[in-house]
């Protein structure tokens, strides 16, 4: 059997995905309980009902009278019956309740990773809603291995009462059945892993598909793309035939090895009943106990459900594995400005060096742009002040206190961020500029989407405000404009604008250069941009090269320098000495300068 490198998992994998099993089947409460009784109750009736029929069957035969035993046979197939629906209620509940609350779980932990997580959109997909739903039928799969294996001992016991020869009988096979169950439980694992593992590669590569699907269209790579999505597809088929085969296989062995089973032994009860050392009934209930005997075979279902349950589990503990941001317990004093310095701070990236050491001061309540060619670690440097992202060595503070220590809640209340491609939440376009905002009233609101220029186009929307956002049409510089508004509502006191620029208009972006300007100029802001014209609007320019602070300075001084010249764009308006187009916001104290 052709196996992959990624086929074999360590114990320690799997000793995690067990005890995260556990965990998930404990998550369907009482209705767990519910599946065991059904189940146990299930096999007593099922234990009994032999002897009761055949004791039937031997009244029939010496000419009593039967009625009381056909009516406990009714009795059992009436119970029978309704255990049968409870069964099939309560593990579809309890399935529910165990893969909601994984879900749920995983879901809180994947946003907690936030930039940290190391596994694509696809496939965190994938995990989330497939895999989550594999482990989430592991408490009715359990139950059920546990009431096989009993109604297989209780069978096999039934046997031994009715005569020792039946149950001789039957054992010389068992160790031969224990053998198929565990060869198929170590193959089926390690084939189910593999093909979940190209599943979510397969989902991955279609979310990257789908949300280029407009570049993919203007480039006329349809088909190129198509066949780099569906790639995996043949190793897929591999794998999920190799698991075929494995699975029939074993069902054949098994079903042909419970088949002799039950011949040899209902041909020795054959013999015992023409000796006269059984009844009619016995033989009958022993073609029925071998059946029930047989059902340590039959476990094999039961073990491949499991061992799916065990592979998507696997999965899933990689992604508890990665540690999400814990938060300090420390809060910020009432009267801080937004006092940002940044020590030592180093971060890798793929084994690269993307911040070296860096030292920066950023004062209080100061403009600072965020400059430097592509990879210069321009946006890290601005996730590291909200936490983002963390440093490998060194520290963030601000206002005076290490943004690691910081409670949650003091966090995210003063640092404020604006993305170039902000993602819009919530049910309406209102709802998008107040998410994350505890109680906002609608004059914030509206408020905070003037100062973005947005308010005069969600106006002209079919039902301004309270639009669906499914509904509301937006270009990319308007779902922008509300991505600002929802910033502005929640203006701490930092603001960070991670190029925003890139899809305003010049008038937008010189209104909105007017707000940081006017309405939060007692904020500290920090904006990382590629235009000099809002470069030069800044108090100061932070110029990023190789990780390090190449030069803290006003524009107008680096704009001497050719190679400060050389990161904006040639034919950008604002390229020109902005002296003589711009008038520049009043230069803080000299501690700007200092900072490096």
């Amino acid at each position: 059997m052709r196996q992959t490198k990624q086929e074999a998992a360590p114990p320690r994998a799997y000793r995690a995905a067990d005890r995260l099993l556990l965990r998930v089947g404990r998550q369907g409460g009482p209705w767990v309980v519910v599946v065991a009784l059904s189940a146990f109750v299930t096999t007593g009736v099922a234990l009994a009902f032999p002897t009761v029929l055949g004791h039937a069957v031997d009244d029939v035969v010496n000419d009593r009278a039967a009625g009381s035993w056909m009516a406990w046979s009714a009795v059992l197939v009436a119970v029978l019956v309704a255990c049968s629906a409870l069964d099939t209620l309560a593990s579809g509940v309890a399935i529910a309740r165990s893969t909601a609350w994984l879900r749920e779980t995983l879901l809180g932990h994947v946003l907690g990773l936030g930039m940290r997580s190391t596994l694509g959109p696809g496939e965190l997909a994938t995990r989330v809603v497939a895999n989550a739903s594999e482990a989430g039928r592991v408490a009715p799969a359990m139950v059920g291995a546990g009431a096989s294996l009993i109604a297989g001992v209780g069978g096999t016991v039934a046997l031994a009462t009715i005569s020792p020869w039946l149950c001789a009988t039957f054992l010389t096979g068992v160790p031969l059945m224990l053998l198929i169950v565990r060869a198929f439980a170590r193959d089926a694992s390690a084939l189910t892993t593999s093909y979940l593992t190209v599943q979510g590669t397969i989902a991955g590569r279609l979310v990257e598909a789908i949300s280029g699907a407009r570049t993919i269209a203007a480039a006329g790579t349809l088909d190129r793309e198509v066949d780099r999505s569906l790639a995996p597809l043949p190793e897929l088929r591999r794998h999920g035939m190799d698991l075929w085969r494995v699975s029939m296989r074993i069902t054949a062995r098994d079903a042909l090895l419970v088949t002799m089973l039950e011949i040899a032994v209902i041909g020795v009860a054959g013999v015992l009943l023409a000796r006269g050392q059984i009844s009619a009934g016995q033989m009958l209930a022993a073609g029925q106990y071998v059946f029930l005997a047989a059902s340590l075979g039959s476990v094999t279902g039961l073990v491949s459900q499991l061992t799916s349950a065990r592979g998507a589990a696997q999965r899933l503990v990689e992604i508890f594995d990665q540690q999400p941001v814990l938060y300090g317990s420390d809060r910020l004093a009432v009267d801080g400005r937004g006092h940002v310095e940044f020590r030592g701070v180093t971060v890798r990236s793929g084994g690269e060096v993307v911040l070296d050491e860096l030292d920066l001061v950023v004062p209080a309540g100061a403009m600072i742009a965020v400059v430097g060619r592509s990879g210069s670690g321009k946006s890290l440097l601005a996730a590291l002040v909200g936490r983002l992202a963390d440093p490998d060595e060194g520290e963030v503070l601000l206002d005076g206190i290490a943004v690691h220590e910081l409670d949650r809640r003091a966090l995210r209340g003063a640092v404020g961020y604006g993305f170039s491609r902000p993602a819009l939440f919530g049910e309406t376009v209102g709802d998008a500029i107040a998410f994350g905002h505890d109680t906002p009233t609608p004059e914030e609101l509206e408020e905070a989407a003037r100062a973005a220029r947005a308010d005069a186009f969600i106006r002209l929307l079919p039902e301004g405000y309270d639009t669906a956002l499914e509904h509301a049409p937006m270009s990319g510089g308007e779902a922008q404009r509300v991505g600002l508004a929802r910033t502005f509502a929640h203006a701490g006191r930092v603001v960070v604008l991670d190029d925003v620029a890139a899809s305003l208009d010049t008038v937008t972006e010189h209104h909105i250069s007017r707000v940081l300007t006017g309405a939060l100029a007692d904020r500290t802001r920090l904006i990382v941009c590629h235009r000099a014209s809002t470069a030069a609007r800044t108090d100061a320019v932070v110029w990023l090269d190789r990780g390090r602070v190449r030069a803290m300075a006003p524009h107008r001084e680096l704009w001497r320098d050719p190679d400060y010249r050389a990161l904006f764009e040639a034919d950008e308006q604002a390229a020109i000495e902005p002296d003589e187009q711009l008038t520049p916001v009043a230069q803080p104290p000299d501690a700007i300068t200092a900072g490096v």
